[in-house]
């Protein structure tokens, strides 16, 4: 009998029982024991296998706590009898004691939902860690029980997080801002001299579920960081970690925020400790590879040296085996492979660019494959999403497209070929701006009319309203944006 799932199942008793019994349940603390049964069940079924160390932990974490006959049993009697059996579906739908406590917090202002979501979770990610060797399909599970509950709490309109906590707001200035950084280019990040607290794991999860599209990468991200979850809970136990690579592929075209998504990983592996300053360095194929011999190893040491304690993002990666036979960036190749290793403890490395020459780039060097073995394909936005993107690049900036602008955007971003290097999130930026030039014009030229309205109207610029041709333009027309101040095509090159 094992006692390892002992504490965190009566962690998730003591914190969610009170709640229980402010709402009047007769035996509260018996019905989060079932509560938690049920979790703990869930996340041994995930993979169906079952394992002897899975349910001697769960047989020690409830003798006791229920009024059964798992005191007296084995894994042997709990897999005879099926009790795990199809328990796996338990994290696809909210409980009734979920449900009861959304519906609580609704009515009463309260934060019960989120105080047995916090703890559900970290019971959840307990019962994976039992096991040496992590399967996908149970990080599948915990992302999938995550999914739930947030979903349900979204849905009843609570906050995602305790009420007034005094954690920063997820649903207001947070998506523009991130429209914003998923459109603009990338520009090197410096070194702050003194860093901030780390980042509640729950904020940057927020702030990444709030990015536009990226569904896949949004997956991929959290599979990594449950099962960081999990080998920090094996350490802290003392128990067998496997030695994984936390270095990343990035592919896909510009502006599909690769490096929006490597600031955020670069915060998440801070908080859970992977990197001690969880900063971004970018660099690429200049910033590496120099023209003399011996310079080019030393551009990288540099380069790695600035992204010490945090994560280096190299873009355009592929370019690096480019050059003919006395170009150095096979040397700067070399050099990448032996830093990443030698500083394997404290610096994480993403290498992004397109798909078909980042497979070129691995097959460049043997050292590459073994500690680059996670890639994490961006995809095009899709014409909705971007005009997603440019509205909150609007909105960020103090305009907005209004329905005909909205119209006639979608209009010219269907025309766009979506080949290999399109904007994506870039292209919705410089729409956006091309929109503004264009207003500024239109609204000059209003004033104009303002100033001068009998000179106008003998020019016979008939565009204006009667109101736009006798008074200054209005805060409404300077903030919004009109399908003729968009441009007549959208240019790529």
């Amino acid at each position: 009998m094992s006692d390892t799932l002992r504490k965190p199942v009566r962690e998730f008793v003591a914190g969610v029982a009170p709640a229980m019994a402010e709402l009047g349940s007769d035996d509260p603390s018996a019905d989060v024991v079932a509560e938690a049964y049920e979790i703990v069940s869930a996340m041994v079924d995930a993979d169906g296998a079952h394992s002897d160390t899975e349910l001697w932990a769960l047989i020690g974490a409830f003798s006791g706590l229920m009024d059964t006959h798992i005191h007296h049993a084995t894994p042997a009697d709990l897999r005879a009898m099926g009790m795990m059996a199809g328990k796996r579906v338990f994290v696809d739908k909210p409980s009734l004691m979920f449900d009861t406590l959304v519906a609580a917090d609704q009515s009463k202002q309260t934060s019960h939902a989120w105080t047995y979501y916090v703890h559900a979770l970290r019971l959840a990610h307990h019962v994976v860690a039992l096991d040496h060797v992590t399967q996908h399909v149970e990080l599948q599970a915990i992302e999938r029980f995550r999914r739930t509950l947030l979903t349900a709490i979204s849905s009843a309109g609570l906050p995602r997080g305790p009420r007034d906590s005094g954690r920063r707001s997820t649903t207001n200035d947070a998506p523009v801002a991130q429209a914003a950084a998923q459109a603009e280019a990338d520009t090197d990040a410096e070194v702050a001299v003194e860093l901030p607290p780390a980042r509640p794991l729950e904020e940057l999860l927020a702030e990444l579920d709030e990015l536009v599209g990226l569904d896949a990468v949004k997956s991929e991200v959290k599979l990594v960081t449950n099962l960081l979850q999990v080998q920090k809970l094996r350490a802290e136990k003392g128990l067998k970690v496997s030695d994984s690579s936390r270095h990343l592929i990035f592919t896909g075209n510009p502006g599909t925020g690769k490096t929006t998504v490597a600031r955020l990983i670069a915060q998440i592996y801070r908080t859970l400790e992977v990197v001690p300053k969880g900063h971004l360095v970018e660099t690429d194929r200049s910033g590496l590879v120099a023209g003399f011999v011996g310079q080019t190893a030393a551009n990288v040491v540099k380069v790695f040296d600035s992204a010490r304690g945090g994560v280096l993002l190299i873009d355009e990666a592929y370019s690096l085996v480019r050059g003919g036979e006395k170009d150095f960036g096979r040397e700067a190749i070399d050099s990448i492979v032996k830093l990443v290793e030698d500083r394997r403890d404290d610096t994480v490395v993403i290498m992004a660019g397109y798909p078909d020459e980042m497979a070129d780039l691995m097959g460049s060097n043997p050292g590459l494959v073994s500690r680059f073995p996670q890639t994490i394909h961006f995809p095009d936005y899709t014409t909705d999403e971007l005009v997603t993107i440019a509205g909150l690049i609007a909105e960020g900036n103090e305009y907005s497209f209004d329905d005909g602008a909205r119209e006639r955007l979608a209009e010219l971003l269907d025309e766009v070929p979506r080949d290999r290097g399109f904007g994506n999130g870039r292209l919705a930026r410089n729409v956006f701006e091309q929109a503004v030039a264009i207003h500024a014009s239109r609204m000059v030229e209003l004033l104009k009319r303002a100033e001068n309205p009998t000179g106008s109207q003998a020019r016979g610029s008939g565009a204006a309203t009667d109101d736009e041709a006798s008074e200054e333009p209005s805060a409404e027309l300077l903030q919004t944006l009109t399908a003729e101040d968009l441009p007549g095509e959208i240019t790529t090159s």
